[in-house]
């Protein structure tokens, strides 16, 4: 089969397959920054290390807020050179961001949209899903799940950030020594002209998990390593399986260990395939083992181009804080997840999004330093959370000889006959947004995701909740629902004029009338059972991540220390 160079951006990103030897991807120009055109050491208020999916989202976040920033990538392009596709698989709430960010369009055309998975033992399936049936995913304007290369969204979050200016993409340049004291950070960057010192009072680490930024700082991490062994074929097929995520946890044609199945963009297949633990990786990644691989799954017949083949391992690793001093880490610096759920990439794009605003809103002078803290609290929660549930799945799918293997066997017997047992088949428990159980800046109504729900500007002229979050422009969004008194109105106009960093909306339902100067109508109620509101009267705090802070009752003084709680004020 030939294959055709990719379609949506070959044009502007010269993106095209390489058979066998992985992809060809667009190259970005050294620029000489300012620090060796003026010959002197200049102060930044971010420096973000690192320009893989976490970075960069971070990077396009702050750009979007209008926050200068400087970010530093070793390599000229996205992606890894001579390598796989890393990650395919991104979560309604990471496709939320990219739609706030502007560039979830782009995503949606290009990949692959999929809601149902499926998961067999032998030739018997016995647990199955639709996440277009679940109320946590059907209420927002984005889909489920959408499988695409990661790449591909890495090169739209270059184009996005150069559209929108404010951040320096400088690359070529690799951070080779670091210092920090209690008033900013120095770092020395190595490019091909000659190497600099820059300063900078934020440091973001989003280098990934062979970051130099552990033992610069000292951080510590509690890890382990299994003795697991995978192979992934990137492929294409002459003939299409179903696009489902499809999984099997004991494969007939896999000496029955397990097998993952995925659709990405450009017809290309994941295929993931359990291997004996400390299988020879140079052996299970030759061609003609692959070739025979694939043939005992889908025949003899198939017809296959081989687009990137790899071995891998799994580690699990966790940092116990994800700030130290002037740095905070993100991403794969901050956690290394098993690869099960899609738990990885899409936490760090999570924590790009949480960063983001934060940061903004203390740069402003919006917020108190304080709330900068809030970001160890609230990422590392979920951090944890990942690492915990992805670690339950790898020993369900390598159980330990004794309890965890006769554990197994009967889930697979009693799920083959008893819907009661499917649920505890574990091939990957999906990816969700974290709830922030303890976070110091949410009340104790606040701390979920509130989903880009559909809202109705004025007759004949919708939105959805993420447009509002761009109105309010790093701002807190105060959502209050229903019919309100005059003197509750009369408390918002002078809580809108007070100075603090608040954005007020009402919110209109059927037989409402519009009071409020800014107002919306909600008339399916979408987006008051997404906030977990039901009365009139209450008002709902939304965060620039599109996190509930709080609700109550009443226009008052609850309200205020709601706002103030969220800002650290």
């Amino acid at each position: 089969m030939n294959t055709p160079a990719f379609q949506d951006v070959q044009l502007t990103h010269g993106y095209e397959f390489t058979q066998g030897t992985g992809y060809s991807l667009p190259e970005y120009a050294f620029v000489t920054p300012p620090e060796l055109v003026q010959n002197k050491t200049l102060r930044h208020a971010v420096v973000i290390v690192g320009g893989g999916i976490s970075g960069l989202t971070l990077a396009c976040a702050l750009a979007n807020l209008g926050i200068k920033a400087v970010l530093l990538d070793e390599d000229n392009t996205v992606g890894v050179k001579g390598a796989s596709s890393r990650g395919i698989c991104y979560t309604q709430k990471s496709l939320e961001i990219f739609h706030k960010l502007g560039v979830f369009d782009r995503i949606a055309k290009k990949g692959i949209q999929w809601s149902v998975g499926r998961t067999f033992a032998g030739d018997d399936e016995v647990y199955n899903f639709d996440l277009k049936q679940q109320s946590n995913f059907s209420l927002s304007e984005q889909p489920a799940f959408i499988n695409i290369q990661q790449f591909y969204i890495e090169g739209y979050l270059v184009e996005r950030i150069q559209e929108l200016g404010s951040v320096d993409l400088r690359w070529q340049s690799r951070v080779t020594a670091f210092k920090q004291n209690k008033d900013f950070a120095t770092l020395s960057v190595e490019t091909p002209e000659s190497t600099y010192q820059l300063q900078a009072e934020h440091v973001i680490d989003a280098t990934g998990s062979h970051t130099p930024f552990h033992a610069w700082t000292g951080v510590g991490m509690e890890s382990t390593k299994g003795d697991d062994r995978w192979c992934i074929a990137d492929v294409r097929f002459d003939t299409h399986p179903p696009t489902e995520r499809h999984t099997w946890i004991e494969a007939p044609f896999n000496e029955n260990r397990a097998v993952w199945q995925h659709l990405m963009a450009d017809d290309v297949w994941r295929i993931d395939y359990q291997m004996e633990p400390n299988a020879d990786a140079a052996y299970i990644s030759r061609e003609d083992v692959v070739r025979e691989r694939l043939e005992r799954q889908f025949g003899k017949k198939v017809k296959v181009d081989i687009v990137w083949v790899g071995p891998y391992a799994y580690k699990s690793q966790c940092l116990n804080t994800l700030r130290m001093g002037r740095v905070f880490f993100m991403g794969d610096t901050a956690k290394i997840v098993n690869p099960f759920g899609a738990r990885g990439g899409n936490t760090g794009v999570a924590d790009a999004d949480n960063l983001a605003w934060k940061l903004a809103a203390v740069l402003r002078g919006h917020a108190g330093e304080a709330l900068l803290e809030s970001y160890n609290d609230e990422r590392l929660e979920a951090a944890q959370e990942n690492v915990k549930v992805t670690r339950r799945t790898a020993r369900f799918l390598r159980p330990a000889d004794g309890v965890e293997r006769a554990f197994r066997k009967a889930t697979i017997s009693l799920a083959k006959q008893f819907p009661f047992a499917r649920s505890l088949i574990n091939t990957g428990r999906m990816a969700v947004a974290n709830t922030y159980r303890g976070s110091r800046v949410c009340g104790e109504n606040g701390g979920t995701s509130v989903q880009n729900v559909k809202i109705q500007w004025r007759p004949g002229k919708s939105g959805a909740l993420n447009d509002l979050l761009q109105w309010a422009d790093g701002r807190l969004l105060i959502l209050v629902f229903g019919s309100q008194t005059k003197a509750s109105l009369k408390r918002l106009q002078e809580l809108s004029a007070s100075g603090l960093p608040v954005r007020c909306v009402q919110v209109l339902a059927k037989g409402d009338s519009a009071q409020a100067r800014e107002h919306i109508w909600d008339k399916q109620a979408h987006l008051k059972s997404a906030c977990g509101v039901l009365p009139a009267g209450t008002w709902a705090v939304i965060r620039p991540d599109g996190y509930l802070a709080d609700t109550g009752r009443g226009v008052n003084g609850d309200l205020i220390a709601a706002v103030a709680t969220s800002l650290c004020l």
